[in-house]
């Protein structure tokens, strides 16, 4: 959906921006968020992986989280490129799977996402449950994520026409599924499934979350942890509404622009300009998710300390090994 309807018919066909808009601003937000996206979830991953094994219940569901994310990080140079020279040297299959990339980051981060506030909830609701928790069952919830937004986001490229093979991403036109009507139905469908429900549900376990705590219903846990489980829901909560609400309210009105249905020009002005902030805003989740990792995890904490104090060590013991070869 990063097309602009430049293809638009009637009276929005005026009312587009322009190229260099959209270009310059998608190079400078991928720009911005390609560094510390790499360095984050790259340090987060080989934290996750190595070092936190089995000791926190929602370790499965943060790497995965993790590697949607770095594996959209990955195709960002891609990006950047084609947005800086208005060019894709690279064919039609590899801008495919950018493409593709995007939108599998955006709906996995958000399944995985509301998988770990609703665990973290129903650990704290209901903790003798929680003792006898397989991992497997984690393990499946993963397998069937990746399957069904693997699946649900092929949608993406498929429905993208590649008119020239130097043209990618924005420059891409989409083609015709339907009527007027049978497009609103389905964009409204997918916006439901994919968008609504799981902000439903985050926004439920959160205040459950909050209000259990503050009615002191399980006076087994100790205060620390109550607050750990709030602030990790809470987190969960925050980076789904600054990185995907914005997105997906616009772009309903996007597609209404995009079908003729909205005609006025200021109106849809407005709306095509949103669209591309909010589609930037939407990958800014790679640089946020970290920090349920790095602030929200006592493992993953005291892993990253740990073996920053060992790496620092060792460093200071070469400088001596050194200093005392010169003397």
């Amino acid at each position: 959906m990063e097309m602009l309807a430049v293809q638009s018919t009637g009276a929005t066909e005026n009312c587009t921006p322009g190229q260099d808009f959209q270009h310059s601003l998608y190079a400078a937000t991928y720009t911005i968020i390609f560094i510390p996206g790499l360095l984050t979830n790259s340090v987060a991953l080989w934290i996750l992986c190595r070092f936190v094994g089995k000791q926190n219940k929602t370790v499965l569901f943060m790497v995965n989280l993790a590697v949607a994310d770095f594996i959209h990080v990955l195709s960002l140079p891609l990006r950047i490129y084609y947005y800086i020279n208005y060019r894709w040297p690279f064919g039609r299959f590899l801008c495919q799977l950018c493409f593709y990339l995007k939108y599998l980051n955006m709906y996995a981060s958000i399944c995985f996402l509301t998988c770990i506030s609703v665990q973290r909830c129903f650990f704290l609701l209901y903790p003798f449950k929680a003792k006898d928790w397989k991992r497997r069952y984690d393990a499946a919830a993963c397998v069937a994520v990746w399957l069904v937004v693997g699946a649900a986001c092929l949608s993406f490229p498929l429905l993208r026409s590649f008119d020239s093979p130097e043209t990618c991403f924005t420059d891409l036109s989409v083609k015709t599924i339907g009527s007027k009507a049978s497009s609103v139905v389905a964009v409204m469908t997918a916006e439901v499934i994919g968008f609504f429900a799981p902000l439903t549900i985050i926004v439920y376990c959160t205040w459950k979350t909050k209000a259990s705590l503050q009615k002191g219903q399980i006076p087994q846990r100790s205060t620390m942890e109550k607050r750990k489980a709030l602030r990790m829901v809470a987190t969960c909560a925050i980076v789904f509404f600054v990185c995907f609400t914005p997105y997906h309210v616009v772009f309903f009105f996007f597609m209404m622009v995009k079908e003729n249905i909205i005609q006025d020009c200021p109106t849809a002005r407005h709306i095509l300009y949103l669209h591309p902030f909010c589609l930037s805003l939407a990958s800014l989740n790679c640089c946020l998710d970290p920090i349920l990792y790095f602030f929200m995890t006592s493992e993953f904490q005291g892993q990253l300390l740990r073996h920053s104090r060992l790496a620092i060590r060792s460093r200071l013991m070469s400088k001596e090994s050194m200093s005392s070869f010169k003397e």
